[in-house]
């Protein structure tokens, strides 16, 4: 089972200052295009323009093209590269990278099926279903989904003192230092 969550998370639209100024960007470079060739029989101040706007032209379109990198350095910002599992000590018992995945399926692995975050083994598998949640890659961010689990699913926030149920089918986003509750199972997202 497969799950992309795309449809869940609308993907983010430009904010109108970024427009604004891109706007600006092509009224100024086709200025210059409209004087240079237009108004200026100069051959040299020619070339010389419109090296320089190609140029300025390939650059700019080439960083518009890079993705946005987020500072690490602010609270909940920083990219998320595994979860672990917690004791009832707070004490790491085991860890899942999940770096460069897309989509992890958390649940119990059966003879019938495999998860990729498989918690058959801890203290509380009792109360796990075999597909408890999806955890999902998208936009440059990371959101987990109850699958219509028996026991469901609690976040706790890092700026926060106690834990939110999910509702069944609606993600949620997740950030470095959350806990996220399965049945009585504890992991830390770090």
């Amino acid at each position: 089972m497969t799950h992309t969550g795309e449809s869940a998370v609308s993907q983010s639209r430009k904010p109108a200052s970024i427009i604004a100024v891109d706007l600006m960007i092509g009224l100024v470079a086709a200025e210059a295009l409209y004087y240079a060739f237009g108004m200026n029989t100069d051959a040299v101040l020619q070339w010389a323009v419109g090296i320089l706007l190609a140029g300025l032209i390939a650059v700019y379109g080439w960083r518009k093209l890079q993705p946005i990198q987020l500072s690490a350095g602010r609270k909940g910002q920083a990219k998320i590269t595994k979860l672990v599992l917690l004791d009832e000590d707070s004490e790491s018992i085991k860890e899942w990278f999940i770096q460069g995945e897309v989509s992890l399926l958390i649940g119990k692995t059966t003879g019938r099926s495999e998860v990729d975050i498989d918690l058959a083994d801890t203290e509380y598998a009792s109360l796990i279903s075999t597909q408890h949640a999806v955890l999902n890659y998208t936009s440059g961010r990371w959101y987990i989904e109850d699958l219509d689990s028996r026991n469901g699913i609690g976040i706790r926030k890092s700026n926060r003192s106690s834990a939110v149920k999910l509702e069944s089918d609606a993600p949620s986003l997740i950030e470095t230092g959350d806990m996220i509750y399965i049945a009585n199972t504890r992991m830390l997202v770090k």
